[in-house]
């Protein structure tokens, strides 16, 4: 014990210390740190401008369609030759040049992959640092590669037989991309000199909260990809456009659609139509959520695993059925020849209803398809909780005299009431979001006013009739909405139970 302290005392053995395990840098490192927050800043900004098609340097012909982004131009060949079928044909352009635009952007593709390697890297030690510099500095001589090759594209294009059949135009975003590879490039092979060398034996290491980063960057990755990137279509709100043209700022309207949405008198009605539908069912929905949590309940009651096994499995399959098998069973159960009918004429009772055509009491019908196809999987976050409740409560309340139904009611339901109000926080949240497939696949003229949702609306507003940015206003509104809800019953929940989960 005296011997620890005697270390810790001395002023030169803490020093050391501090620097074997990281604690002081040196003044190369701290020069090194500083730079490659540099460098992944240059990644990030690389990376994202591939998704965007309005800087994307590959389309160097007209004829390319101006809503294709960088990463599309290289994974969809036939897309970003969609126009020029009949020039190929002709020879009026060669086809090589469109070969090598599709591969050079591809080439940039698996550059971007290399730089992000490269700055995932830079969050562990010196040696991990070291490595990464280098397969940051190889990704943008890559990236230098295949801009060379757009260029190269672009000037086969100028020596093209017809001219006015390929359309050669040369992007001023190129430059930005090239500063960009080279700017990465030249910094990683200086900080290759810059990060102090370590010894061989050294393993590569990096620090437990950057590992952890980096197991939930996938994830982070998708949620920007599926979830904010769409985002960019918001613009459409604001333009005049209709569906296969180009859009241009000729065509921008300002906030013309988001006063025709409360201005029009059709269009006001429908959507307060549509919105009684949505809160209905969506209410109806957040009403019977406990169902789950009271299947889950009993479920966990029965003794027998082999039967509680099957039970769980079998209610669990429906939710793995699409809408559209769901309907054709209700089809072949409940439509004029269907099974029900058929029952009752073999019995002697004439039946000829298509239950299928009836409007009456829509929300309980579509209600009761939904619990059916989602109880089993909706109980398996509960089945889990329950999993998770200490043992020795219920063996003391056994000791105690109580029953199973009084040990479910005190001890059980107690237990998973703050997972149940999470979820009812995110359904609360989800209140205008309640899909569209179950009410397209059940939707017919007969039903459509009681029946049709936000969602479906949305879909046949701009799918059906063409109404690009209506529903795209609509959307963006829906979204706002669902966004203010969620922090308004977190609010709530925050104050009135003191827990929250934003």
């Amino acid at each position: 014990m005296s011997d620890i302290s005697a270390e810790f005392r001395s002023p030169e053995d803490a020093g050391s210390r501090k620097i074997k395990t990281g604690a002081v840098r040196t003044p190369r490192e701290k020069v090194a740190d500083k730079i490659y927050w540099l460098v992944r800043l240059f990644t990030i900004v690389n990376v994202v401008l591939m998704f965007f098609p309005s800087v994307n340097p590959a389309r160097v012909s007209e004829n390319i369609n101006k809503s294709l982004s960088l990463f599309t131009c290289g994974v969809a060949y036939d897309t970003l030759t969609v126009n020029m079928g009949r020039a190929f044909s002709r020879g009026w352009v060669s086809e090589e040049a469109f070969r090598l635009i599709n591969a050079s952007s591809l080439i940039i593709i698996f550059a971007a992959v290399a730089l992000i390697a490269g700055a995932c890297m830079s969050l562990g030690n010196n040696k991990l640092k070291r490595l990464g510099s280098v397969v940051t500095a190889a990704g943008g001589l890559i990236e230098i590669g295949g801009l060379y090759g757009i260029t190269r594209a672009y000037h086969m294009l100028e020596q093209s037989e017809r001219i006015e059949k390929a359309l050669p135009v040369f992007q001023h975003i190129f430059y930005v991309y090239a500063a960009l590879a080279v700017g990465l490039a030249v910094v990683s092979v200086a900080e290759i000199f810059i990060v102090p060398v370590t010894e061989e034996h050294k393993a590569f290491e990096m620090e437990p909260k950057y590992r952890l980063f980096l197991m939930m960057l996938p994830i982070l990755v998708l949620a920007f990809v599926f979830s904010y990137l769409p985002l960019y279509g918001w613009r459409y709100a604001f333009f005049d456009y209709k569906s296969g043209e180009t859009l241009t700022m000729d065509k921008f309207v300002g906030f013309k659609w988001f006063t025709s949405l409360f201005e029009n008198a059709a269009t006001k009605r429908d959507v307060l139509r549509v919105l009684k539908n949505t809160l209905g069912m969506s209410g109806l929905g957040i009403a019977t959520s406990w169902v789950a949590m009271a299947f889950a309940i009993f479920l966990s009651e029965i003794k027998n695993t082999h039967y509680r096994r099957f039970i769980q499995t079998f209610t669990t399959i429906p939710n793995f059925i699409s809408w559209v098998l769901v309907y054709a069973i209700a089809l072949a159960i409940f439509s004029a020849d269907g099974f029900i009918n058929t029952f009752l004429t073999n019995i002697g009772i004439e039946a000829n209803t298509n239950y299928l055509l009836d409007s009456s009491h829509m929300w309980l019908k579509m209600l009761a398809w939904g619990i059916w196809k989602g109880t089993g999987w909706s109980a398996i976050i509960y089945i889990a909780a329950i999993s998770g409740i200490d043992q020795q409560l219920y063996e003391a309340a056994t000791v105690d005299g109580a029953g199973r139904f009084q040990k479910m009611w005190y001890i059980t339901v107690p237990e998973l009431i703050p997972t149940y109000m999470v979820l009812l926080l995110m359904s609360i949240a989800n209140i205008l979001s309640n899909g569209m497939e179950q009410y397209l696949v059940f939707s017919n003229a007969v039903n459509k006013n009681t029946i049709e949702v936000l969602d479906l609306y949305v879909y046949n507003l701009g799918i059906g009739n063409g109404l690009i940015p209506m529903s795209t206003v609509i959307g963006m509104v829906k979204s706002i909405v669902s966004v203010i809800l969620l922090f308004a019953a977190n609010g709530i929940s925050k104050a009135v139970r003191g827990e929250s989960i934003v």
